[in-house]
């Protein structure tokens, strides 16, 4: 059964027709969403400060969501994959984003909606991207936003909705 837990008197809270791993973490000051799924070995620590995630979230497995004591929250918008071993550090993250596998996103960096970050992308503490395609260390856009850059994010998310009912 997953670790779901209080701390500081504060239980998490998780929303309707979630799937969340045996072994999932969420501790403290979380709000999940309603259609979300929380995958395998994947930690959600609202300990310091708060962890708020959308509708159709998915944080797939072995992915890290924390903040700064008292300095950065986490914020997640509606229809975000999380890929597997990303980390997700007191970021901010748009509606229909694709954050890849083991990406980094750092304190206070703001992931404009319809955008993509490439697996093993680093977005440094501070960055404000606007919509489109980032990779590398530092991140840097390699294509403008559009509707085909949002569509593929947000198919990304629907494939796991269907994945978290298998496991329901």
């Amino acid at each position: 059964m997953a670790i779901i837990r209080p701390l500081n008197g504060i239980m998490p809270k998780i929303g309707r027709n979630c799937f969340i791993a045996e072994n999932a973490v969420i501790i403290g000051d979380v709000v999940i969403g309603d259609d979300c799924s929380i995958w395998y070995s994947s930690v959600l620590r609202g300990d310091v400060n708060p962890i708020r995630l959308g509708n159709r979230v998915n944080i797939q497995d072995g992915a890290v969501l924390h903040t700064l004591f008292k300095n950065s929250v986490v914020e997640i918008g509606d229809d975000v994959s999380v890929g597997h071993n990303a980390v997700i550090h007191g970021a901010k993250v748009g509606n229909d984003v694709l954050v890849g596998m083991g990406a980094i996103l750092m304190d206070h960096a703001e992931i404009a909606d319809g955008s993509i970050i490439a697996a093993g992308a680093v977005v440094l503490s501070n960055s404000k991207l606007e919509s489109g395609v980032y990779a590398g260390i530092p991140a840097r856009k390699v294509k403008d936003g559009s509707e085909a850059v949002t569509a593929a994010a947000h198919k990304n998310a629907g494939g796991y909705m269907m994945y978290k009912e298998w496991y329901k």
